[in-house]
């Protein structure tokens, strides 16, 4: 017979196409955990005979948390509760984050079991900067968030990934192209399975050539950062200056287009005082 678990929260990460890829450690958890919050009690009971394991399992997803979170919380204080979705790492793009904080908050043990996550799967596959990068998970589906959930993020100097669908990845690929400029990028597709696939080029070249194909299985998008900043120029900075002293004094309209361009104050406000 199997040791209990402690009581409390157990994040455990899942395979996202491979079962080879779940951890020794997560099936541990899995097989002696009190119960198990799933996203989809289908996906994981195949796990869970994948193990060789039965476990009770509560549904957990975006349409019940609220109600269910609770009584989850209410078992942790003697209990070992599971927590996983239908594939990867619990939390990212899911509500698991809640619970989490509210476990934390009721003062239970909250433990993680690390192991797969697609977005930083794709990320190694990519090609791109990985010293900084910002999961966006989806971008909405209208038109006009859309690219004001892009606009938001197009001056980060950090290389994007979010998750996206067959249907509707030839319009988020021109829309990012839109709103970034057309940037190196990366499709990844069906991650750890039979026919994984990372494709590279251009943000327009791969929406062209995703417009009348779209593709099949989990997509995530890769997107680089943005190039170095071409340096300002001599009209740059009398047009900037120019703007400025309609509004400011020759000391502070150099200091403001200064700080904004990245040029040297001094010549700046020498410069002001000749165009005033």
């Amino acid at each position: 017979m199997m040791n209990p678990l402690d009581p409390g929260l157990y994040i455990v990460a899942t395979p996202i196409g491979n079962l080879g890829d779940l951890s020794p450690r997560a099936a541990d958890v899995l097989a002696r955990a009190d119960v198990v919050a799933v996203e989809d009690s289908r996906v994981t009971a195949g796990l869970l005979r994948h193990i060789g394991v039965k476990r009770p399992m509560i549904p957990y997803h975006d349409h019940n948390a609220e109600g269910v979170r609770p009584g989850l919380i209410a078992r942790m204080g003697g209990e070992a509760v599971a927590l996983v979705s239908d594939a990867g790492t619990p939390l990212i793009s899911d509500p698991g984050y809640k619970l989490v904080r509210d476990a934390r908050a009721a003062g239970h043990t909250v433990v993680t079991i690390p192991g797969p996550c697609a977005a930083v799967a794709a990320l190694t596959l990519a090609g791109l900067p990985t010293d900084r990068f910002l999961f966006l998970g989806f971008l909405p589906s209208k038109e006009a968030a859309r690219a004001t959930a892009i606009a938001e993020v197009a001056a980060i100097r950090a290389t994007l990934v979010l998750y996206e669908s067959g249907p509707r990845l030839a319009a988020c690929l021109a829309a990012l192209a839109a709103g970034l400029g057309d940037r190196d990028a990366a499709v990844t597709r069906e991650i750890t399975k039979r026919y994984e696939e990372a494709v590279t080029g251009s943000l327009l070249i791969l929406a062209a050539r995703y417009a009348d194909a779209p593709p099949k299985g989990e997509i995530v998008v890769v997107v680089a950062p943005p190039g170095d900043p071409e340096p300002a120029t001599e009209a740059d900075a009398d047009a900037a200056l120019a703007d400025a002293l309609t509004r400011l004094p020759a000391g502070r309209a150099a200091s403001e287009v200064a700080k904004a361009l990245g040029l040297d104050r001094r010549t700046l406000y020498a410069r002001a005082l000749e165009l005033k």
